[in-house]
């Protein structure tokens, strides 16, 4: 099944939930990318995010997911954008009624950089998440350890840097605070030597 699929045909939400070998991929305009698997480092930060997320939601209306879980972005209009963030936040349930997937945007989304992913997800996915009014966007390096932080502001994103130091809030989740410490815990020997980021709060 994998290999019948054509990375220059074009899909939508339709096609992509008949494969019957599913493959891990994302459909943006209704073309196909592969994705790969994690690394170790990958998985560490997400999971560390989505813990943090998941406490604070105790008791609250948002929900806390991790990939993979499919989120259509555009599922009312041309229903090819289907993309599977690392971790993501819905607040309006009525999105998630099938329990199947995500219908439209959710509140939040961080994505975590891959090799493989890293020009996508700062760029391609940046894009598509603000036309569909995510209202706050993360993107995580785990070499350089700092978090990018797009929020929505007036239809457009405003940004901030964060080291692996710091307490960044969740603008979205009043009151919730993500502490980066935690989050690359355990990592930040690993890279001792990078160099320092005096834009980074």
């Amino acid at each position: 099944m994998t290999s019948a699929l054509k990375k220059e045909q074009h899909y939508t939400y339709a096609d992509y939930e008949k494969w019957d070998e599913h493959p891990r991929c994302e459909l943006i305009d209704g073309y196909i990318y592969m994705m790969a698997s994690p690394t170790e480092a990958h998985q560490w930060i997400s999971g560390g995010l989505y813990s943090q997320i998941r406490q604070f939601l105790r008791g609250k209306t948002c929900r806390v997911y991790s990939a993979p879980f499919d989120v259509r972005l555009n599922w009312d209009t041309t229903d090819d954008i289907v993309v599977q963030p690392d971790v993501f936040v819905v607040c309006d349930i009525s999105k998630l009624e099938d329990g199947k997937n995500c219908k439209g945007a959710p509140d939040f989304v961080i994505e975590v950089l891959s090799p493989s992913t890293s020009i996508r997800d700062s760029t391609t996915k940046l894009d598509k998440y603000l036309q569909a009014k995510v209202r706050e966007y993360w993107v995580v390096d785990p070499e350089s350890k700092i978090v990018v932080a797009y929020r929505l502001i007036d239809d457009q994103y405003t940004t901030t840097i964060y080291n692996a130091e710091a307490k960044a809030p969740v603008t979205v989740l009043d009151g919730c605070t993500i502490n980066l410490q935690e989050v690359f815990e355990g990592m930040l020997h690993d890279n001792e030597s990078n160099k320092e980021h005096p834009e980074a709060q």
